[in-house]
């Protein structure tokens, strides 16, 4: 292998390089970007921000105890998290191809079924807490 070759393959990316506090404000207005996008251009993410919207709230006034708050908002939460996740999938599986392939197809099949399992986590994790 030469040395050119070798070099080029330990190289990271050029965006990376900011360390410190700039890399943390970056951080920040990345994250925002993100957030923004994903409830420009995802339905599901949007439709989960207003769930989140109503139930993060309503697990503050129902009757539970604080750690039952407390897995009630972070099982909405996770849900927004697994949305944000499976969105990057999809965008960068689309970004790669956007020709049918079994395996693009498996990918965004995984991503949708780990959301799935993180929603039926909420149904699970309010019935639990509200019941007992």
């Amino acid at each position: 292998m030469s040395e050119t070759s070798s070099r080029s393959q330990d190289q990271e990316s050029p965006f990376k390089g900011k360390t410190g506090l700039r890399r943390l404000w970056n951080a920040f207005f990345y994250t925002l970007d993100g957030l923004r996008a994903a409830y420009r251009h995802e339905d599901a993410f949007r439709q989960e921000v207003w769930l989140a919207v109503i139930m993060i709230p309503l697990a503050l006034v129902l009757p539970a105890t604080n750690l039952g708050r407390v897995m009630m908002v972070t099982s909405v939460l996770l849900v927004l998290i697994v949305e944000l996740i499976n969105s990057a999938i999809e965008a960068a599986i689309d970004r790669i191809s956007l020709e049918n392939h079994n395996l693009s197809k498996r990918a965004k099949d995984i991503g949708s079924a780990a959301v799935m399992l993180a929603l039926i986590n909420v149904i699970a994790t309010w019935a639990l807490v509200l019941a007992g």
